[in-house]
């Protein structure tokens, strides 16, 4: 037996009565969270441009699209993905050497959902197999260091989720997989140096990928059966040697996830509420700055930092400025917030925040470090032209697993970010819905999001 035989297996005898009451609530707030940023991305240029595209070149109406329109599964998987991903607002999952968004496994679920007339119980049963799925592999065979991005497990998790939704036998699930894994995997660079509009689009297009091998693997199309420990497989070429026994897996990783306070990248959260609380605290006003000072995490350093990944101080589009924490801390402070109004072209290249983001300076600490990612530690100094120092330390944040969010601040992120989308009643009708999800029928989901066209607004 190989070890994707046995993940098939793990996939095939997925059951909502195998996930604790805990995980379904928390699967239900990520499909409220994951929803409203989809909703809040609806006008994205990017987005409209993929939306272009398959408008262009058709696909047979089977499959539901946010904001209207249909097309096939695929392409859904692909449009939808694009808006749940855009922002970068997301959930999160935090392993030692690898970070993942497991929502955005959520397009290609929905899609394949919808085309086998599955119910909520179908949507959040395999969308707990794809959290699973991509959160262990980020454990225990991070590929970060070797130059590749995480959608390189993601493959692994579109892959399973889809094939639970389309109830594939085990057989045509171990072929899914296996063609998924071998097909897709993805250079670190799209997150490093002059991030581009790909940042927001890989993941989507892993989607669109891993459902589209998918169904070809429901058609009868094989796969190596040897993906993982085979000759030049995932272990050989990428990951290394790792194990694990998907016999003793279950279904409750979703609770080690957690949804994003600010919109920004998700290293930059705790000292993001740092900053905000020393603002209201002090009435700080940012004129009287000197400088400010950021001690993290070395990983936070190194991603968003100036570290490994490249120069934060460069800052000249959105992609690029939610992944500076030099510029985050700086519009934080200044704005007193970081929503997407934050990342408007404009308010990027504004004089205020650009020289007030060059005075600010981030340094790994090695206790911090010691600590991740069981914490997310970080300290805050800002110094005033005065002489004054003010300083504050945190942990985590509102909103990690440690302080995980419930439905009430979950339904005020979503009110926030679909309002520009839907009106109050359509977003009040939204939560009650995703609420008893189980009950529901996926179809009627897209009926309270409406026909919302975002080339035809």
């Amino acid at each position: 037996m190989t070890m994707v035989d046995d993940l098939a297996e793990f996939v095939v005898e997925a059951s909502w009565t195998k996930i604790s009451e805990e995980s379904k609530n928390a699967l239900k707030i990520r499909v409220l969270d994951s929803l409203g940023c989809a909703l809040g991305a609806i006008n994205a240029s990017p987005v409209n441009e993929v939306k272009s595209l398959i408008s262009e070149f058709g696909g047979k109406p089977l499959c539901s699209l946010i904001g209207g329109g249909r097309t096939s599964p695929e392409r859904a998987a692909l449009y939808n993905g694009a808006l749940v991903r855009y922002l970068d607002f997301n959930d999160a999952y935090l392993a030692k050497g690898e970070s993942c968004h497991p929502s955005d496994n959520l397009s290609s679920v929905l899609a394949a959902v919808e085309y086998a007339g599955g119910n909520g119980k179908d949507l959040l049963t395999s969308l707990a197999v794809a959290y699973q799925v991509q959160c262990r592999l980020s454990e225990v065979a991070p590929v970060r260091s070797h130059g590749f991005d995480h959608t390189t497990q993601g493959a692994y998790a579109v892959a399973s989720g889809v094939s639970r939704a389309l109830n594939l036998k085990k057989e045509k699930t171990m072929n899914a997989i296996a063609i998924s894994g071998t097909a897709f995997n993805s250079l670190r660079v799209t997150r490093t140096g002059e991030i581009s509009n790909w940042k927001g689009l890989a993941y989507p297009n892993t989607a669109w990928g891993a459902t589209n091998t998918t169904f070809l693997a429901m058609h009868g199309i094989t796969g190596p059966r040897e993906v993982f420990e085979g000759n030049k497989g995932f272990m050989d070429a990428i990951a290394g040697k790792f194990s694990i026994d998907w016999r003793k897996e279950n279904l409750e990783k979703v609770k080690e996830t957690f949804l994003k306070k600010y919109n920004a990248e998700v290293h930059a959260q705790s000292a993001l509420e740092a900053l905000l609380e020393l603002r209201e605290e002090n009435e700080l006003d940012y004129h009287k700055v000197q400088n400010i000072n950021v001690k993290i995490f070395d990983v936070a350093y190194n991603i968003i930092g100036g570290g490994e990944e490249g120069n934060k101080h460069r800052v000249r589009t959105k992609e690029e400025a939610d992944h500076s924490l030099p510029y985050l801390i700086a519009v934080a402070l200044i704005d007193g917030e970081v929503y997407p109004t934050q990342f408007n072209e404009k308010r990027i290249v504004s004089k205020d925040v650009q020289n007030l983001l060059r005075k600010v300076t981030i340094e790994p600490d090695e206790t911090y470090s010691s600590l991740f990612p069981q914490s997310i530690a970080c300290k805050v100094i800002v110094q005033l032209k005065d002489g004054d120092i003010l300083e504050k330390e945190k942990k985590d944040y509102e909103g990690y697993r440690t302080r995980p969010m419930n439905w009430e601040d979950a339904g005020k992120k979503f009110e926030h970010l679909a309002s520009s989308t839907i009106d109050e009643d359509a977003m009040h009708e939204a939560v009650s819905f995703i609420k008893n999800l189980e009950s529901k029928e996926v179809t009627e989901l897209f009926e309270i999001l409406g026909e919302l066209d975002p080339l035809n607004r």
